[in-house]
């Protein structure tokens, strides 16, 4: 085993912080990592009490930051149905046709490059 470790070096400090809590330059360091956006990086972590939050992380040459987030929870399919057709999807909400004209006529409207 080689001694090529760092046995000296500092330990990289490990901090919990809210997101609306950040500093300008971590922001910026957040935006960098993130351009797309962290949403897909986000992780469930569970405190042990039975109580969880949400958050994703951070890396900096000195510190390894845990970003808690706020996350509203999807409503399941049913009430996603009816909050956009509304009632119980019965028929009673818009209803939608499909025409082969109308598809025809947006077609001859498109210009090619």
């Amino acid at each position: 085993m080689s001694n090529t470790t760092k046995k000296n070096a500092t330990p990289q400090k490990r901090l919990v912080v809210s997101y609306k809590n950040l500093k300008p330059e971590i922001l910026e360091l957040v935006k960098e990592k993130y351009p797309k956006g962290y949403s897909d990086y986000v992780i469930k972590v569970d405190k042990g009490n039975g109580e969880f939050f949400y958050a994703f992380t951070l890396d900096t040459e000195d510190t390894s930051y845990l970003i808690k987030v706020d996350v509203k929870i999807d409503m399941n399919a049913d009430d996603v149905d009816k909050d956009l057709f509304g009632g119980d999807n019965d028929g009673g909400g818009d209803d939608f046709t499909e025409s082969g004209d109308d598809a025809a006529d947006f077609a001859d409207d498109v210009e090619d490059e």
